[in-house]
């Protein structure tokens, strides 16, 4: 954990000498860096995510795997191909063009908050909402096309309180990631035995489909998101649900359990302004250093 840590200081502290130093349009991110010797950066230089060198380093530290570098404005992928495009620089975005049309850059455009949600969030608030569906693809595979499917895993989930089987994408070995968090939540439920009705029966994990009301895929189609039971969960467009009228609903999943979640990398959809509080998805790259 504490190589993880040193090599993630590094890669920040790589691309901040190399914006210093004058390089400017290009950010070079790579292994060649990490083994460069830089002192590791102090963590908060993650913390709030506010330039484009410090989304450019969290991205490529949250999927080693896929991801080299950003090159001016393009993000480099390690397997090849065309480099994708991290910055269009456009002027800020309304919230529709950021639904509809975001770059890679602008998945960071609302910082993801830790810690208990105690009042509503502001409005179009929602970090993590804001998708590039080409870069989602291109990691995870078009389930269109059959290509997510192949790399789904077994998931056992909460074994100990009969949580049945979850298939769950292996890319960026997100099937461990929710295998931890089940192992976590079963331990949990040790102690807090009422617990059990906001997580089983799980509303499932992977699904080929577009997010509600949108053309837009959902996390689901690439197998790296998964819904707990929807019987004590909210939703921003169910009936007497909608986001001004929101009302407490963050209130109704006990924050142990987010918690749990937000530790292995999956955000909440109850911190968003159109809230989906059954809803948690794996994006490490959104989630402050603790």
């Amino acid at each position: 954990m504490v190589r993880a840590r040193d090599a993630v200081a590094r890669v920040v502290a790589a691309l901040a000498a190399a914006i210093a130093t004058g390089l400017g349009g290009h950010m070079g991110l790579s292994r060649a860096d990490e083994r460069a010797g830089n002192e590791p950066a102090a963590a908060e230089k993650l913390s709030p995510v506010d330039d484009l060198a410090a989304k450019a380093a969290r991205l490529i530290a949250a999927y080693p795997d896929h991801l080299d570098r950003v090159e001016g404005k393009m993000l480099v992928w390690k397997q090849g191909g065309d480099p994708m495009v991290f910055d269009d620089g456009h002027p800020p975005k309304e919230f529709d063009a950021l639904m509809t049309n975001p770059d890679i850059k602008d998945q960071f455009h609302d910082d993801y908050p830790l810690g208990p949600v105690t009042e509503d969030p502001k409005e179009n608030f929602d970090p993590g909402r804001f998708r590039n569906e080409a870069f989602f693809e291109r990691m995870y595979g078009d389930c269109v096309k059959g290509e997510v499917t192949k790399r789904l895993v077994p998931v056992a989930w909460l074994p100990k309180h009969g949580g049945g089987k979850l298939s769950v994408t292996s890319v960026n070995e997100v099937n461990k990631k929710l295998e931890k968090v089940s192992d976590e939540l079963d331990k949990l439920l040790e102690t807090h035995k009422d617990y059990k009705e906001f997580l089983i029966p799980s509303a499932g994990v992977y699904n080929c489909r577009n997010i509600a009301g949108s053309n837009l895929k959902s996390v689901h189609a690439y197998g790296a998101a998964i819904d707990i039971s929807t019987a004590h969960s909210d939703y921003w467009r169910w009936p007497k649900k909608d986001a001004k009228s929101r009302g407490p609903v963050w209130s109704r999943i006990p924050y142990e359990i987010v918690e749990i979640f937000e530790r292995n990398g999956f955000i909440w959809g109850g911190k968003w302004y159109h809230f989906d509080t059954m809803h948690f998805e794996y994006r490490p790259e959104l989630l402050p250093k603790r």
